[in-house]
């Protein structure tokens, strides 16, 4: 049975009030709910059962810790990333510990996935399962392994919510939607991203989930002379010819780090006819941004220069400067942080002990 409702603004106030306390600054409104501005990612790490009871626990750990926003895809760990979640999401809520109405729920759909391990010939399996059952067409996938036709993601979203045991998904993505521009051109890519906001849009009057948006990798961050260059002006265009004035389009995903700052730092976008970064587009959109590769899967872990980790002095460990800068960026609403390991959990967590930089605290450390 799958768990009902979604996240609430009082549900999660409440959670706040709960952690506030010791984490200032920790918390963030996104629309009328409260993120932490730390959310579990769970990218990471072999398709196994003694992999899943680790994200299990560091999922636990977490919510302890103040963490009230959890990020996957269904082909992370070939759907097993959102099972673990859904376990032990679930059996906190089963227990009374934790409410559906305080976490937020994201997950994402477009790549081709397995289901729980890779299959002997997978040809063969993506064939029986996606092609012969006439849930897509060959001129539907990009790259070999990427589709976000209507009916693949009305599929996809169903699969999700079993996975993660609840009625509604919270936020939900295309994933890497610049991958279609392998196949074809920017018009025809705007037409089948309008056609998938439009699957999306029916997705949310059936109460299956509650926002959309894209988790991308290179779209925002790159100029328009590179082939996977996306607009966000013209995404949020076509969100508003498929759900009107009041589409659900409420949220963009993309990297950010110490090493990745081009969504703030590079003018890739354009708003009313102005060069913009990423992120000033996203304010103007009022949208809630993601970042992902907080820490680089852990390259930001270790071996920051001193002049970086001497700006933040209340912090023990490079993880933690590293996910400091992140969660004080203007603009940034949470710094998604792969941790499936309880120690790992509690190490990044310690950060958010420390309130964020003030906005003049951080132009001085960006400016050197």
């Amino acid at each position: 049975m799958l768990t009902p409702g979604f996240a609430t603004a009082e549900g999660t106030a409440r959670f706040r009030t709960r952690h506030e306390s010791r984490m200032p600054g920790h918390f963030r409104a996104a629309g009328d709910l409260w993120v932490s501005t730390i959310g579990l990612g769970t990218f990471l790490h072999e398709p196994t059962a003694a992999c899943d009871q680790q994200y299990a626990e560091a999922v636990a750990r977490a919510v302890a810790l103040g963490v009230n926003h959890f990020d996957t895809a269904i082909n992370y760990r070939h759907q097993r990333s959102e099972r673990s979640i859904g376990t032990a999401l679930g059996t906190m809520f089963e227990a009374g510990t934790l409410s559906r109405d305080e976490v937020i729920l994201a997950t994402k759909g477009g790549f081709l996935n397995f289901d729980g391990d890779v299959p002997g010939d997978a040809s063969a399996y993506f064939h029986e399962k996606f092609l012969a059952t006439g849930l897509i067409k060959a001129e539907d996938v990009a790259a070999g392994c990427h589709v976000m036709s209507p009916a693949f993601l009305a599929n996809q979203i169903d699969q999700s919510r079993q996975n993660l045991g609840v009625e509604t998904i919270d936020i939900y993505y295309v994933h890497n939607p610049e991958t279609q521009l392998s196949e074809c051109s920017p018009d025809e890519f705007y037409r089948r991203l309008r056609m998938a906001f439009e699957a999306l849009e029916a997705a949310v009057a059936a109460g299956k989930i509650r926002w959309y948006g894209t988790a991308t990798w290179n779209a925002y961050r790159q100029g328009s002379d590179s082939r996977e260059a996306v607009s966000l002006e013209k995404v949020l265009r076509a969100a508003e010819e498929a759900g009107g004035r009041n589409h659900h389009f409420r949220a963009v995903q993309l990297p950010f780090s110490l090493a990745m700052t081009e969504a703030l730092a590079a003018r890739t976008q354009t708003w009313e006819g102005q060069p913009a970064s990423p992120l000033e587009v996203a304010l103007a959109a009022n949208l809630a941004v993601f970042s992902s590769a907080s820490i680089m899967q852990g390259h930001l872990s270790k071996g920051l220069p001193p002049e970086i980790r001497h700006q933040f002095p209340a912090l023990s460990s490079d993880a933690q400067c590293a996910i400091q800068f992140v969660r004080s960026t203007p603009g940034i609403t949470c710094a998604l942080v792969g941790m499936s390991r309880r120690e790992h959990v509690e190490e990044n967590l310690a950060t958010a002990k420390v309130p964020p930089l003030t906005a003049k605290e951080f132009r001085a450390l960006f400016a050197r």
